[in-house]
Formats: structure tokens, sequence, C-alpha cells
């Protein structure tokens, strides 16, 4: 009886579907507020940390601006809001009753943040792993900002390791041990654009969204590019770094300049 030989390829990518599958549900924590083991690029790194990620309803989607940069940067289009679970309805809504709730009960929603946080750092010390969160999955808030208990939920966490992308270049945030930020770049407005020294001057490395992974150079606007797209754990970067990632989702259409190529 002939055999059809199976293609090395096809048994690759199914290898790493099971992986990816089997790793979202060993680390799988969810809230009200911040859940781990949803995103199939953060999990790549949930080895010796893990993260928690909310996600907010982006840009105007929930009648409060989020994004403050959004409509300069042209991100709010190509977003990755609509990407894996959020093309269900149901995530969409939630996330849009979850960010109304931010600006019409804001005392309590913080009051819930830091108890979904403090589960978190729990379950995470039952795992012997690290916690990660990143508050700004699919927003931009300024969160050094917030105070909860006179403090904001950085000081309030020292033990947990914050980060973001923003695409707001003047945050003051360098002093924030705990707290990393990428800032996003985006041609789709050249002053805008030009605010990646900025960055640089703050302490952010710069991310860099490409049309395809073949077109990524090896240095960027003067600067060495590394690969964004291993894991999701930007504060393990060096610093003074591109961090290169490639079109997914809607992005892959995008023509505003916030693609590059």
């Amino acid at each position: 009886m002939h055999k059809t030989k199976e293609c090395p390829l096809i048994r690759t990518l199914q290898s790493h579907s099971i992986n990816i599958e089997s790793q979202l549900m060993k680390y799988t924590y969810s809230s009200s507020t911040i859940n781990a083991g949803s995103n199939a690029k953060t999990v790549k790194g949930d080895k010796e940390y893990v993260t928690a990620v909310m996600y907010l309803a982006p840009f105007t989607l929930s009648g409060f601006n989020v994004c403050a940069m959004a409509e300069t940067a042209k991100c709010h289009e190509p977003c990755l809001n609509l990407s894996g679970r959020g093309k269900f309805t149901s995530i969409q809504n939630a996330r849009i009753a979850k960010t109304q709730r931010f600006f019409k009960q804001r005392k309590q929603f913080m009051e819930d943040l830091h108890k979904d946080i403090q589960r978190f750092v729990n379950w995470c010390k039952k795992r012997d792993v690290k916690p990660a969160v990143r508050l700004n999955g699919t927003s931009d808030i300024r969160w050094e900002a917030f105070k909860h208990n006179d403090k904001n939920v950085f000081e309030n966490f020292p033990e947990v390791q914050f980060y973001d992308y923003t695409k707001i270049s003047n945050r003051k945030t360098k002093d924030i041990k705990n707290y990393h930020l990428t800032w996003s770049y985006s041609e789709a407005d050249m002053k805008y654009a030009a605010k990646y020294k900025e960055a640089l001057s703050q302490g952010m490395n710069v991310a860099v969204v490409f049309r395809s992974v073949d077109i990524i150079p090896k240095k960027f606007l003067g600067v060495t590019v590394i690969d964004g797209d291993k894991d999701d754990l930007r504060f393990l970067d060096k610093k003074n770094r591109v961090v290169s990632l490639y079109a997914k989702g809607p992005a892959k259409k995008d023509q505003s300049g916030f693609v590059i190529g």
C-alpha cells in the first residue's frame, strides 16, 4: 500500500499550534479586569514570567477616548482589537462596558483592578512564576497619573513588572522602575514620526510594524533592529533598539503610513 509522506512544514506548524494551545491552557487566569493565557503572543514568554493583559475598547469605541494619539498615528483602523477572541461581539461588548466603567465608576473600577492584580500575584506565586501586567492591551492610558489609596498602581505593586506599548512619546515614566514602555512608530504623520527621538530620550525603545517579515532591516532610523515577535516581554529588551513587528489582521491592508513597507 502506498504511503503518502507527511509534509515537514505541516508537521512543524501542527506541533507549534499544539504547543501554543497547551501553553494557553497551562497559564490561564481570568478576572473582571485582567486576563492571562488568552493571547497567543504573550504566552510565548510564559516560562519565567506570565503576563496578564487588560483589554479596553480602543480609541472612541466606548464613547470615551482612551488612545490620545490614535487619529494622528492612524493606528485605530489596523488596531488588533478585533484579533483573536476580539472578533466576537460578546468580547467587544464586554470591553466597551469595562471602558465605560473606568470613566463612570472610577473608584470602584480601580478597587476591582487592584483586587484582580493582587489575586494574579498570588496565582503566580503558587505556580512559581513572576507576574507581569499590561494595562494597555488595546488602549493608551497614562496609568501613572491615576491614584488608588494615594499611590499609583506601580507603587502599589512593586513586585509586578508592568509594561505597555504607547504612542505618547513624552510620558514621564523613566523613573518608574517596574514600568517599561515601548513607543509605537508611525509615518502617517511625519511630525509624529519625528517624535521617536523624544521617545528614545525618555528611555523607550521604538516599535515599528513592517508589512512583512522579509523586508525587516537590520537597522531602522539608524538604530539596531530586534525581533519583537519572538515574545512579548519588552522589558527584557536591550535599550536603544527598534522592535520590529510584522503586520497582522487588518494591519496587513493598512495604507495610512502606520505599517511600513
